[in-house]
């Protein structure tokens, strides 16, 4: 079976440490609030001006006030802080943030990312990803293995406009994990969901990997 969108939040999840300032995307990403292991201390950030981030508050507990850079109700901390864009930018674009988990609609061998617009869809704005993989210290993306018309979205090299060049450092999707050590290096297999295996992932994927 593949991973479900929890599951693979909760794997991105296991990448975090202690102390890290951490920014998620829209989409699964925001999963990933509600997977931190039980005993560590990670500080989310949200481009709109927040950090210290909650879990996502359960249905009647919402703060119509409180909402993430993807318009979605969160719930603050006692030590949550609330501040400009601006400075919340500074705070991404100063390298101070040190993991940013974001989607995507497509990302290349070369570790280049593809996640903000689809040529002739109307979209509200590129958003802050262009800003999160330029200045934050590793990125990881969640997506599916494959688009809902079941084409690969690791590919040679994206078709889409990019949101940035060379700046993935790990891809999770619902069958597998794939890393590279520095954004010199191919990107390698290194981990399979539960039933899924390395014939499946060749068969989705026409991006170049080094094998598990």
């Amino acid at each position: 079976m593949p991973w479900t969108r929890d599951q693979m939040a909760a794997r991105a999840a296991r990448e975090l440490k202690d102390g890290y300032y951490v920014n998620l995307g829209i989409g699964i990403p925001t999963l990933v609030a509600n997977n931190i292991p039980p005993g560590m201390t990670v500080t989310l950030q949200s481009e709109n001006g927040m950090l210290g981030i909650g879990p996502f508050p359960y249905e009647g507990e919402e703060d119509a006030d409180l909402v993430n850079a993807g318009k979605q109700t969160i719930s603050p901390l006692p030590s949550t802080s609330f501040f400009s864009s601006a400075d919340s930018f500074a705070m991404i674009r100063g390298g101070h943030i040190d993991l940013t988990v974001l989607g995507a609609m497509e990302i290349s061998e070369k570790g280049d990312i593809a996640n903000w617009m689809i040529p002739g869809k109307m979209v509200k704005g590129m958003g802050g990803a262009m800003d999160l993989v330029a200045g934050v210290k590793r990125i990881i993306v969640v997506m599916e293995h494959t688009s809902k018309h079941g084409e690969p979205k690791f590919i040679p090299e994206c078709t889409l406009p990019l949101t940035g060049k060379n700046v993935v450092d790990m891809i999770v999707t619902d069958l597998c994990v794939f890393q590279r050590p520095d954004h010199d290096s191919p990107f390698r297999l290194i981990e399979l969901a539960p039933g899924a295996t390395a014939e499946e992932v060749a068969a989705k994927t026409t991006a170049h990997y080094l094998p598990l």
